[in-house]
């Protein structure tokens, strides 16, 4: 059976909504969940920043995971964006079985 996945990506605030529903139109997410507000604190470029995104939490599968990833760096606009993946212990069946059953129909 197809694993499902979750895939966390942040992301500036007034650019979540376009990347999450190209995910969702090309079939690399059966759901993008957004948090509209977090906070990021981090090093980069030998400086410690602090910048306000949102957080998307892709649900997808493993065959999905690597073209996600992928159209996760050609539309985002960080240099390196955070892209952290997940495997799922245990969930709702019903609920994994429709992720499952949405990844698996082509656009």
């Amino acid at each position: 059976m197809e694993h499902v996945r979750i895939a966390m990506v942040t992301i500036p605030r007034d650019e979540a909504t376009s990347l999450a529903k190209g995910l969702v139109e090309a079939r690399l997410a059966a759901c993008v969940n957004m948090v509209p507000k977090v906070e990021s604190i981090f090093w980069w470029d030998d400086k410690i920043q602090h910048d306000e995104e949102s957080l998307l939490i892709i649900k997808t599968t493993q065959l999905k995971v690597e073209a996600m990833i992928k159209f996760v760096q050609e539309h985002h606009p960080y240099d390196v964006p955070e892209i952290i993946t997940l495997s799922l212990a245990e969930g709702l069946p019903d609920y994994l079985n429709w992720v499952i059953d949405e990844m698996a129909k082509q656009s």
